[in-house]
């Protein structure tokens, strides 16, 4: 089911270099190395010396008083939902690192700093290299929606569904300590570490250790497991979620910092993901090996039986569902993207508008947090027009101002700093995933809205490039005037104590703090107020949100 890509669409998103490649730096190769080797070579050097350490699983009784015994119905259900959320956002999840297919511990995101990549391109230095090109194809089997450069599409599906995910766990975990549930998952002793290793020796040296009945027990390392699942991996996977929004990164700077800083908790946030699939392999390995049958029923039907094949055929059944649903996901990709996209402007969309888009930036990033290295993006402006004002190094340039206003203008370089200037430092997040802090200096906003007085009907200013959009056409995007009007929101020509290079914009760029990079418009040519962003170009909101089908409100 191969979308009807147009021409244009299939040089983007079927690229010719369709490369797989997975590299990694060599300290985290030695890392990995020693801590794989350290722990079985332990458990092997320890089997060989004083043979199998005693399995503490052996002296289960079938139930003992007081704990609890089979699964519920709404553990069940919980289990299931859970699976098929869990897979939704894995599989949008990896489209979306994708985007930016490199993952780092620092946040200047120079691209030899990543400690694991899954590209085989090293950035040339002798040419402008944006972020977009550096994106990576993904078959669609593995990520949805897969292809190259879909994380408009991909960022939809994860939101889409993080909600759900978390309600189904926030449910789970309610009934769980409402009954006695908690104390098949919940571990009441220290012992639970050293039980764990005995167990963990058996699986290792390929000795299987005594399988306790799971509908009554779990044997030490299956009870840590679950616990490390559901309390550690699920609130880690949310926290570092938000960390890296940038409402809440550039009002919380201390936030990030608990996991390091913005890139750390991306990388955190890769890591849980791959717990998460390491799990669902092993997981699903040990259900087969002890007892398919009986365990299907445990979790299906809630019954202790092994003769029965109904929860086996119920769970294929399930299992077969999940994959037909993943075909009908990639249908409503590619052929009712329109659709999804305002699916998710009227649920999360309405929720960040009420919270996180509420925040206000606090600037209080130091010169000597600068990074060395700011990923380029978009495409340089190709217009006469553009250039000859760059050979005279924007002597002549005039940003026109109009719209509904009662005093339209046309400012040049010289009148826009007349008006005053205002220096930040700030992060910048792209919504690909890579990070930067640079110190931006320019006119706020609120001197523009001051000077030409817009009407009382105007929600929406919208901003205009010199430069196209991926698929042509002018790149424009909107911000609300409350957003406009908030501290840090500023005109820029000046980056980094530097006047503002051509590849980073010049003349103008604009810096709203709590949005993603998308809507911070490079190469300004004018500025219009409007009543509302539908009465511009397709009427989503700017460039990225008409044709790329990115956030209609890229608070998150």
């Amino acid at each position: 089911m191969i979308p009807h890509f147009t021409a244009a669409e299939r040089a983007v998103h079927y690229p010719a270099d369709r490369r797989a490649y997975l590299g990694m730096k060599r300290y985290m190769k030695i890392i990995l190395f020693v801590l794989f080797v350290g722990v079985f070579g332990a458990a092997w050097l320890q089997y060989l010396l004083f043979g199998l350490p005693i399995d503490p699983s052996a002296s289960f009784l079938p139930l003992r008083l007081g704990e609890p015994s089979g699964f519920p119905v709404w553990i069940r259900l919980s289990h299931w939902v859970n699976f098929f959320f869990l897979i939704l956002m894995i599989r949008s999840g990896l489209s979306i690192l994708a985007d930016h297919p490199r993952l780092y511990w620092n946040n200047s995101c120079k691209p030899n700093s990543g400690w694991i990549y899954f590209t085989p391109i090293n950035v040339p230095l002798d040419r402008p290299y944006t972020a977009k090109e550096d994106a990576r194809y993904l078959n669609p089997i593995l990520g949805l929606p897969g292809y190259k450069h879909t994380v408009g599409i991909a960022r939809v599906w994860h939101f889409l569904t993080v909600p759900f995910f978390v309600l189904n766990g926030a449910v789970f975990i309610s009934l769980l300590f409402f009954t006695n549930q908690w104390k098949r998952l919940v571990p009441q002793s220290w012992q639970i570490i050293p039980d764990s290793w005995s167990v963990f020796v058996h699986y290792a040296t390929f000795n299987f250790p005594v399988e306790p009945n799971g509908f009554y027990h779990y044997n030490a390392i299956q009870q840590l497991s679950y616990f490390g699942v559901i309390f550690i991996l699920a609130p880690l996977a949310m926290l570092t979620g938000m960390a890296m929004a940038p409402a809440i990164e550039n009002r919380f700077r201390w936030y990030p910092k608990l996991f390091g800083n913005r890139q750390s908790a991306r990388s955190i946030h890769f890591l849980v993901m791959i717990s998460y699939c390491v799990f669902i392999v092993i997981h699903v390995g040990l259900v087969a090996a002890t007892g398919l049958v009986g365990n299907m029923n445990h979790i299906v039907m809630g019954t202790d039986s092994s003769e029965s094949y109904t929860g086996l055929y119920i769970g294929i059944a399930i299992v077969l569902i999940t994959i037909a649903f993943a075909f009908l996901v990639h249908w409503l990709s590619w052929y009712k993207h329109r659709f999804l996209q305002q699916l998710q402007a009227s649920t999360n969309g309405k929720l960040w508008k009420y919270t996180i888009n509420r925040f206000k930036a606090k600037t209080d990033y130091e010169k000597k947090e600068i990074t060395s290295y700011f990923w380029l993006n978009g495409k340089m402006p190709e217009s006469s027009e553009w250039k000859n004002l760059a050979e005279n190094n924007f002597a002549d340039y005039k940003l026109k101002i109009g719209g509904l206003v009662e005093n339209p203008v046309e400012l040049s370089l010289k009148d826009l700093k007349e008006l005053g200037k205002e220096q930040n430092i700030t992060m910048h997040h792209c919504i690909q995933g890579w990070s930067g802090i640079a110190e931006w200096g320019g006119v706020p906003l609120r001197k523009i809205i001051e000077l030409v007085k817009p009407d009382s009907s105007v929600t929406t200013v919208a901003f205009y490039s010199y430069g196209e959009g991926l698929y042509g056409g002018t790149y424009y995007d909107t911000h609300t005037i409350g957003n406009c009007l908030k501290p840090d929101s500023i005109l820029a020509w000046e980056m980094n104590y530097e006047p503002l290079s051509l590849e980073h914009g010049a003349p103008l760029r604009l810096r709203v703090e709590n949005q993603l990079g998308y809507k911070m418009v490079k190469w300004i040519q004018r500025i219009e107020f409007v009543k509302s962003p539908k009465d511009l170009g397709k009427g989503f909101g700017g460039t990225n949100e008409d044709d790329e089908y990115f956030d209609l409100m890229a608070d998150s």
